[in-house]
This record gives structure tokens, C-alpha cells and sequence, in this order.
């Protein structure tokens, strides 16, 4: 009897010490929400390929490089311009990944190969890109990066058809440590629906996406520079001649996925599997975002949660949700259950760098939304915008006090900073509240979420991290 009443103690105290924990994480009502405009188009700027710069040991586990957003390949676009593509690009890019979350992509019809690759390049709908060198001697290119997609491939000469990006279309011929992948190779057979060139005996690789758009040529091996002497050599890679639908400015795409064919996975031992990224609010910033891989990548502010497996894919980075704060209170109609990752590969949550904005279940999005309205019931409304069902009017204004946000992962408390849930869509002082519902059971948590956190991808350790403040 006594035994029982122990354990009944004991359960009440770890009871009461969960709800002391959750509710002090949560607690804060309000938080100052500064405002700034739409942000105009940013400035390419590369200060690690400065040659003035020190160069890193070529023995280092560990390197930095510069990132931008796509923004800055386009030209002479007003900021409204600039907004307006970026939420056509977003609900292009939430297609298509919910469509593959339930459906995966087999061959497409009249093609012999295709290899299953879900990807933000679809409608040009890349979001973040950064400049590294391809070959021997490296020619530098933009490549964009993409934490949803697998296959590392860039525009090759001689090209069948090729779209328009800054710089000469890369060729192969150039480099002394370019290396086709003969046909029938491990390396080969890595890709989903490899293809074979029976004249040449290379491998061939083709990329399609949920629009129609693809890219089809050689896989080969090649060596990739991110700063002057920091290489990695013998990187898969596909050299494509003919891309088609594909978007406008940058050579090719750099997959951060979780697939065998990824950056990050076949640079695994070279950065002890880490790498990690910080997104920057581009409207309270003007310096440009940052990645790094290896040791150092992992910061000591991060709170981590665990990684799950999805058991039809292996591309997408899922966590587990477990609830939505706002205003220090949990969202009644918020549960777990509305974010779960089932037995079949449906349903959950991922991390995704090439979507804008969150998007929620349709039920949990509701209630937040509902949750918010409530909690922000004395600033002025304005209209819907595109996507946006709850928007104000802060015109006159230079900042304004709002309900807090935190995401609760199992293990992480995530507390949004103002900025990364009320974003300008005008210059007429309107706001919108950044997140978004979706008939798919797929939630995704996008960059505009993102910002100012360094988030950590501990392949090792099967987490990833989440560290405020984390661009410095």
C-alpha cells in the first residue's frame, strides 16, 4: 500500500514539474513586433572568395559559405515584385511536395528513366543560393540549395537545351577532375531509375519535377571548391544537357537532403555529418545568410529534437510537433495527433529551407489562426491578402506589441521572434500572419519561420537544432 501511495506521489510531482516546465517556456503574453518595409532587391556579396581573405586549412573539418536569396538573380523588380514572386514560387513549391508526401514520382510517362526527386526548382521556386566552384580549376557558379531535394547537378556543355543563368554554362571539357560514372557502377545503381549511354557507357541521370520541368544528362563525379582551398573532391554529380522548365539565373541546384545522393551524405566524413544554416530577416538586414558544415555548425544555443524516419522516403528532414503556444497558452485543438508520421509514410512535419511560409494541417491551422484573432483582438484588421486570411493595418506606425508564438517539439521549444509570423505584403503598413492551412496531412515549417535561428542538421545524431540568434 505504501508502495502504491510513492508511486502515486512520485507520479503527481513529475506531472506537476511537466506543466511547470511547458507553461514557464510559455508564459510570455506579448512581444514588440519592430516594422519594416518590403524588402528590396539584395546585393550579391562573397566576402570568403575575397582574395584578401585568409585562407582555410585544407585539412579543416569544417567551412563557412555566404548565402542569398534568390531574390537577388532578379532584375529590376520593385519589392512588391519581388513579394508577389516569392508567394508564386511558395505555392508552387507546397504543391508539389504535398503531392509527393502522399504519392511519391515514378517514371514520367514516355521517359526511360527518372530518378524519384522532389525539388523547390520547380517554377523557380529555389529559394536560397550560394557561389562555389565546380571542377579543375574551379568555375565559380551559383548553385542553389535545397534541403527537399537529393541529386547535386548543374548546366552542361554541350548543351541539347539550356535555360538562361549569370554565368557561362559549365564545361566538363575544362576541368581535369571531371569523371563520368560508367553504367552498371554502385555509384550508378545509387540513383533511383538510372539510365545508361550504350555509345558512351556513362550513366545518365534525369531529374523531373511535379510541373513537367527536368533535367537530363551524364552523372559523373567532380570536384566541388566552396572557398579557395577548401575542396571536396569525387562529389556525384549530374552534368545536364538539356534542362527544360527550369528556373532563371543560377547553374544548378546543391541537394541537402537526407538521401544517399545528397551533399551532405556523401561529404558525411569530411564534416562528421553536420551542417547547419541561418536564414536572415532581409527586412531588418542587409547582410546575407550563412551555411556551414562540419564541428562547427553545431551551436551551443540549440535546442535539438529528435529526427524521424519516414518509411517511403528518405529526402525530407521530419520532426515531431507536438504543440503551438500563443500569448503563453496552448492552442486548445492543437495535438500531436493532427502532426503524426504514420506507418505508410503519411502525414508529419518537415523542416523544409525552400518554402516561405508555414504550412499547417487545415484543423491546426484553424485553431492557431482562431487562437491568434483572439490574442490580437485590439489591433486594427485590414483584408486578406493572396494566401493570408488574418492581415492588419499598422500603417503610421514603427512598431506595435503582438501575441507570442512558440512551436513545441518534442525536446525543443522553438519562440518565434515577431518578425517571423507578421510579415509586411505591402507598402501601405499591411501585415499578414505568416502561416498558412493545407487540405494534405504534410505540415511544413518554412524559412520565413526559420529566420534568425541557425538550425542545426545533426546527421550523426539523428536532431536537428534550433539556436535563436543564431546569424551572428
Amino acid at each position: 500500500m505504501e508502495e502504491k501511495k510513492a508511486k502515486a506521489k512520485a507520479f503527481l510531482l513529475f506531472f506537476f514539474f511537466s506543466v511547470f516546465i511547458t507553461l514557464s517556456t510559455a508564459t510570455k503574453e506579448t512581444q514588440t513586433l519592430i516594422l519594416h518595409p518590403l524588402p528590396s532587391q539584395p546585393t550579391l556579396y562573397w566576402p570568403e572568395l575575397e582574395t584578401d581573405q585568409p585562407d582555410p586549412e585544407p585539412e579543416s573539418a569544417s567551412l563557412s559559405v555566404s548565402l542569398h536569396h534568390i531574390d537577388a538573380l532578379s532584375s529590376n523588380k520593385t519589392p512588391h515584385e519581388l513579394f508577389t514572386q516569392r508567394l508564386q514560387r511558395d505555392a508552387a513549391r507546397v504543391k508539389i511536395v504535398t503531392s509527393f508526401n502522399q504519392t511519391g514520382f515514378g517514371s514520367q510517362p514516355g521517359s526511360s528513366f527518372s530518378s524519384s526527386v522532389i525539388s523547390g526548382l520547380a517554377q523557380g521556386s529555389g529559394e536560397y543560393f550560394t557561389r562555389l566552384g565546380v571542377g579543375t580549376p574551379p568555375r565559380y557558379l551559383y548553385m542553389v540549395l535545397d534541403t527537399g531535394s537529393d541529386v547535386v547537378w548543374l548546366q552542361c556543355a554541350p548543351c541539347k537545351k539550356c535555360y538562361s543563368e549569370s554565368d557561362p554554362v559549365f564545361d566538363p571539357k575544362g576541368s581535369r577532375t571531371f569523371a563520368p560514372v560508367p553504367c552498371g557502377s554502385p555509384l550508378c545503381r545509387q540513383l533511383d531509375s538510372p539510365g545508361c549511354d550504350a555509345r558512351k557507357k556513362v550513366c545518365e541521370y534525369q531529374v523531373s519535377y511535379g510541373d513537367g520541368s527536368f533535367t537530363v544528362g551524364d552523372f559523373a563525379t567532380e570536384t566541388l571548391t566552396f572557398r579557395r582551398r577548401a575542396s571536396v573532391p569525387r562529389v556525384a554529380l549530374g552534368c545536364g544537357h538539356d534542362n527544360e522548365g527550369l528556373f532563371v539565373g543560377a547553374a544548378g541546384l546543391l541537394g541537402l537532403g537526407r538521401g544517399m545522393l545528397s551533399f551532405p551524405t556523401q561529404a558525411g566524413i569530411r564534416f562528421n555529418n553536420k551542417f547547419s544554416y541561418c536564414l536572415v530577416d532581409r527586412a531588418a538586414s542587409s547582410k546575407p545568410s550563412s551555411m556551414v558544415f562540419g564541428d562547427l555548425a553545431v551551436s551551443r544555443a540549440a535546442r535539438f529534437t529528435p529526427l524521424l524516419k519516414n518509411p517511403k522516403l528518405d529526402t525530407f528532414y521530419y520532426v515531431e510537433l507536438l504543440g503551438i503556444s500563443v500569448g503563453g497558452v496552448l492552442v486548445r485543438g492543437i495535438s500531436a495527433s493532427l502532426f503524426r508520421l504514420d506507418r505508410t509514410g503519411n502525414g508529419g512535419v518537415i523542416i523544409d529551407s525552400g518554402t516561405s511560409v508555414t504550412r499547417l494541417t487545415r484543423p491546426a491551422y484553424e485553431a492557431l489562426r482562431d487562437a491568434f484573432q483572439v490574442g490580437a483582438a485590439r489591433l486594427k484588421r485590414a483584408p486578406e491578402y493572396s494566401l493570408f486570411d488574418t492581415c492588419f493595418d499598422f500603417s503610421g506606425m514603427t512598431q506595435v506589441k503582438v501575441p507570442t508564438v512558440v512551436l513545441h517539439f518534442r525536446g525543443a521549444d522553438v519562440s518565434l521572434p515577431a518578425g517571423n509570423y507578421l510579415i509586411p505584403v505591402d507598402d501601405k503598413g499591411t501585415y499578414c500572419f505568416a502561416f498558412a492551412g493545407t487540405m494534405s496531412g504534410l505540415s511544413i515549417i518554412g524559412n520565413i519561420q526559420q529566420q534568425g535561428f541557425r538550425v542545426v542538421f545533426d546527421l550523426a545524431g539523428s536532431r536537428v537544432g534550433f539556436a535563436p540568434r543564431g546569424c551572428a
